[in-house]
């Protein structure tokens, strides 16, 4: 038996709906920034999902409260057309490993570690320059969204203001944090860094899920 067909619902698009087949809800959201849709089993799925809102449907979070109308008109929806980074530390330090995802699909573009004796602001701090140098180095226009507001501030002051003590066990992680501080004071980008507003949107699509 074949595989069966999704019904689209696009809830921001060129002209949002429902449409049966692939190809039509591309035309919806291609080119569009921030389009949000999502496929459905059945018909009367897909129309129970364009009444409601989308967030019910997508980027949906146990651990975060839904937001209200009045949130999403303060921050607006994502561009879900960019890159997302973060990181995950098992233990603060700790294995520490961080990646960046395309925000829309989630696939993941690059991953580094697990280091050892590291820490999650040291790993979002390295995804975040990781994030600047790959999007430099494909000429792309795509944002850069983090959730970490200490990264931001460090590749603001293109340095890693960490208190970690250098250790044998985490030698090379800091031969990373050198590169990467190097790479911001010799290199110029265009890129938007954009925070990522996880009370609103749900987890960052770059989240490892272990919270």
């Amino acid at each position: 038996m074949g595989k069966k067909n999704k019904i689209f619902v696009v809830w921001e698009g060129k002209e949002p709906g429902i449409y049966r087949t692939w190809e039509e809800c591309k035309r919806q959201i291609h080119g569009y920034g921030g389009a949000l849709y999502k496929g459905f089993d059945t018909e009367a799925e897909a129309r129970e999902a364009m009444t409601s809102p989308c967030w019910d449907y997508i980027g949906k979070n146990p651990k975060t409260k839904q937001p209200s109308t009045a949130e999403v008109k303060k921050v607006g929806l994502p561009n879900m057309e960019s890159l997302s980074v973060d990181a995950a530390c098992s233990g603060n330090p700790g294995l520490m490993e961080y990646r960046g995802v395309y925000t829309r699909t989630k696939e993941e573009i690059f991953r580094q570690g697990p280091f050892k004796n590291g820490t999650n602001n040291i790993g979002e701090f390295l995804a975040l320059v990781h994030g600047l140098a790959f999007l430099k180095q494909k000429n792309s226009p795509l944002p850069l969204y983090t959730d970490s507001k200490t990264a931001m501030a460090w590749v603001k002051a293109k340095k890693a203001r960490t208190q970690l003590d250098r250790s044998p066990s985490n030698a090379v992680l800091f031969d990373l944090i050198a590169r990467a501080e190097t790479w911001l004071e010799t290199n110029k980008y265009s890129t938007e860094i954009i925070k990522w507003e996880t009370s609103v949107w749900g987890e960052i699509p770059a989240d490892f899920g272990r919270k």
